[in-house]
């Protein structure tokens, strides 16, 4: 639709300068006096309401789309006949990882409410929630990377993105094993929070 409408309002848009020009000689030869304060303020609402607001709104969505990043350059391996390559099935990739995110996401949840409704904080039920969300969370961005970095087109960024990944799962992991043995613990620094 954009693209039958845009040549006519690409002239619309090149001819409304010139028209706009012509009524401002106008209006500036007419009768009121171009030092009154009524001239100066009417000046520019009278030059935008004779520009069409079709014209106004055309000039902003003709404009070229500036991307943040732009498209990396597109290259086409083989032919249209190839055969997509299909990658060999591992349990460990598929239904087998798939169940043990589940379980931890789903462990997650009486591990977090558990110990404020017995009232007992456990240190052990508080290193299993430390460990889980270290897990939940690894799994996770590994996720967004694997998503938003494809192997094909930028392995050098995702291989980065994935190490980056591993460095701060351990720094997480050592940090919270810290927190746990030489503090007060997860929950306990939460239940402070809640309190205060």
């Amino acid at each position: 639709m954009a693209s039958i409408m845009r040549p006519g309002l690409l002239r619309q848009a090149c001819q409304a300068p010139a028209a706009s020009q012509r009524m401002l000689s106008t209006f500036a030869s007419s009768s009121v006096k171009q030092s009154s304060p009524f001239a100066q303020h009417m000046r520019p609402a009278f030059a935008r309401s004779t520009i069409p607001k079709s014209t106004r709104i055309a000039a902003f969505h003709a404009t070229q789309r500036q991307q943040i990043l732009p498209p990396l350059p597109q290259r086409i391996e083989g032919t249209t006949n190839d055969p997509t390559p299909v990658p060999d099935p591992t349990p460990a990739h598929g239904s087998y990882h798939w169940t043990f995110e589940r379980i931890v996401s789903a462990g997650l949840v009486p591990l977090t409410i558990a110990p404020f409704a017995a009232g007992s904080l456990n240190p052990v039920t508080d290193s299993i929630l430390c460990a889980l969300l270290v897990v939940h969370s690894h799994i996770g961005f590994e996720s967004c990377i694997i998503d938003y970095f494809p192997k094909k087109r930028i392995p050098v960024i995702r291989n980065l993105a994935h190490w980056a990944l591993r460095v701060a799962t351990l720094t997480l992991g050592i940090a919270l094993y810290s927190f746990e043995t030489n503090d007060v613990g997860i929950t306990e620094a939460v239940k402070r929070l809640w309190h205060a």
